[in-house]
């Protein structure tokens, strides 16, 4: 039987990487969804490929477009309340990869259609997690987290029988682990968007460079694994091979290693049930004689120092937090800050008493979410040299 699948974002890196996985199996693949923002042009591509008739475009004036020209099997819809029409009966996996709090609504949604969900999209696990983890239960919807860090962890814990004792995820310093302190204040945007080891948009380059990804992750890593933050620690490992170790209150580790290559955990999030072979590198024993794991430099890289200020429970700080470093990547990225003045500014606003307030508050509804999402927007954006 034909496993059916459906992909949020199938334009996007992500969305691409996994179409390119089935291709070479699609005779045990029925795709029943597929969606975009603007690119009709590439989902109707993908569509006329894998003989998709189900398409979501959710920009108007694009799906306007669409509409014009699409091929005539095709069934267009301009947002995702139209789940309940596509979708019969519960499919088999769905992969959510659209980027931002544009994929925390139809993340949340399309829980109840699937019996499995990978989730690429950071918004619906650190801001919506409260949303999500509440629709993953009711539904019983098994989580399958794609970011190499999460998966890595996720795998060293399948068929665990003992107590977390640390997780620690690793960063691999971005493009300035090296550099002097001295220089930070003199730090290009062309610099920053050159990551060593990954290829990536410009918002996440910027995100390694202050490792503000890796505070994200924490969050992610808390919220997935349902530990505290006491049991979770970042480690500088420049070159990208181990993903993730765990420490067991039993006295054992386990080190997850793989290449710099999101293949590794797409390929293993829609075959997670299956032995299926996936064709890599060999063993990289050059990398793993040369690991050079240290802990982070908070001169440097100040932004990990948020991770103390985090409330214990789900709140809406975690929304302002991220609100406030997306606008504060913009302005970088648009010349009107300094790269040092990501972190400085973050860490004073989520400072002030009227966003603090926040962490007392839950994030029962999408709206309290998205409407803190555009105050925090609005405050930073006026923000300059």
């Amino acid at each position: 039987m034909k496993k059916k699948i459906a992909i949020l974002g199938s334009t996007g890196s992500i969305g691409k990487t996994l179409l390119d996985i089935i291709k070479k199996d699609s005779k045990n693949f029925e795709i029943k969804l597929l969606t975009a923002k603007k690119n009709y042009k590439l989902l109707f591509k993908q569509a006329i490929i894998f003989n998709v008739n189900n398409l979501i475009i959710t920009d108007k004036k694009f799906f306007k477009l669409a509409l014009i020209k699409k091929p005539n099997h095709i069934n267009l819809y301009n947002n995702f309340d139209n789940f309940k029409k596509i979708f019969k009966n519960k499919i088999d996996y769905v992969m959510s990869s659209i980027t931002g709090l544009d994929g925390l609504s139809p993340t949340i949604k399309i829980v109840k259609y699937t019996n499995q969900i990978a989730i690429a999209n950071k918004e619906a696990i650190i801001c919506g997690w409260f949303l999500l983890n509440r629709e993953l239960k009711k539904y019983k919807t098994k989580f399958l987290p794609v970011d190499s860090e999460h998966f890595s962890t996720w795998y060293a814990l399948i068929n665990n029988q003992s107590a977390i004792e640390k997780i620690y995820l690793t960063a691999s310093g971005g493009p300035f682990y090296n550099l002097p302190l001295k220089r930070f204040n003199k730090i290009q945007i062309s610099q920053a968007l050159k990551h060593p080891n990954w290829k990536m948009g410009k918002k996440i380059s910027i995100d390694s460079a202050t490792m503000m990804n890796k505070v994200f992750e924490v969050i992610e890593a808390k919220n997935i694994f349902n530990v505290g933050y006491e049991k979770l620690d970042i480690l500088i490992h420049p070159n990208s091979y181990v993903h993730a170790i765990v420490k067991f209150n039993n006295g054992l580790i386990k080190i997850i290693a793989h290449d710099t290559n999101m293949k590794i955990p797409i390929f293993n999030t829609i075959y997670s049930t299956n032995n299926k072979h996936l064709k890599t590198s060999n063993l990289n024993l050059a990398k793993l004689n040369n690991l050079k794991l240290t802990t982070v430099d908070k001169k440097k890289f100040p932004i990990v120092k948020l991770i103390s200020k985090l409330p214990k429970n789900h709140t809406l700080f975690e929304t302002a937090l991220v609100a406030a470093n997306d606008m504060l990547v913009e302005l970088f990225l648009n010349k009107k800050i300094k790269f040092n003045s990501i972190a400085i500014n973050l860490l004073n606003f989520l400072d002030k008493p009227e966003i603090k307030k926040y962490k007392k508050i839950q994030p029962n509804n999408i709206n309290k979410i998205t409407n803190l999402n555009n105050y925090v927007r609005s405050k930073i954006s006026t923000i300059s040299i």
